[in-house]
């Protein structure tokens, strides 16, 4: 992502997590564009390509073998998705309840 555009959602390309001792990095891919929203009753999650890639790349993450329950990434306005969003939390639960 280019930190000058004002599309960029964010200054860094690279984020770790920490759960159980267990680190997650999560990477987003160059030019990025990521929008989420909430219409009420349905979510409306839009991106352009590089951002669908880094979405993929982020649920791929969490799906890897030893990573935690309840690993997760809070991607918000500013934080991971362009200014206006509504928050969006990508978690790992393999609880089947």
């Amino acid at each position: 992502m280019s930190n000058g555009s004002s599309n960029a959602p964010f200054e860094s390309m690279r984020v770790t997590t920490v759960t159980d001792g267990v680190a997650q990095v999560f990477t987003w891919d160059e030019d990025a564009r990521i929008e989420v929203r909430n219409l009420g009753s349905t979510v409306v999650v839009e991106a352009n390509a590089a951002g669908l890639r880094t979405l993929a790349g982020h649920l791929l993450t969490l799906a890897n073998d030893g990573v935690p329950d309840g690993s997760h990434l809070h991607l918000e306005d500013g934080n991971g998705l362009v200014e206006g969003s509504a928050e969006l939390v990508l978690e790992r639960c393999d609880d089947e309840t």
